[in-house]
């Protein structure tokens, strides 16, 4: 599977829950594929802009989608890779801030 065939089947489960991927397709990308290098490397999609631990009950929260997004695009509009988004926020609707880490410390530094 590449990241274009991620996309497509993703979307068919995501979008009707209100997640759409961000409009910006050459990041959309990029982040889907680093998912798959990571499933191929860890073997679970670990979100691709945080630290995996390698262990998968330990890295559990930031399995993609990760336990923050729902509260993330609540409150931003996006999760914070910026992978998952709002239809307002992809159509300029929401103003565009940094999202910042939700993880705990504790589960950074394991």
């Amino acid at each position: 599977m590449n990241a274009q065939q991620l996309l497509e089947a993703l979307k068919k489960v995501q979008e009707p829950k209100g997640c759409y991927f961000n409009a910006d397709q050459a990041m959309t990308l990029a982040l889907l594929e680093s998912l798959l290098v990571n499933k191929q490397r860890l073997g679970y999609m670990a979100c691709p802009c945080r630290l995996a631990n390698g262990e998968f009950e330990a890295d559990r929260d930031i399995v993609c989608p990760c336990e923050y997004r729902k509260a993330d695009m609540a409150e931003f509009g996006a999760c914070f890779c910026g992978l998952y988004v709002t239809k307002e926020w992809n159509e300029g609707k929401r103003e565009r801030v940094y999202v910042p880490e939700r993880r705990p410390v504790e589960r950074i530094l394991g």
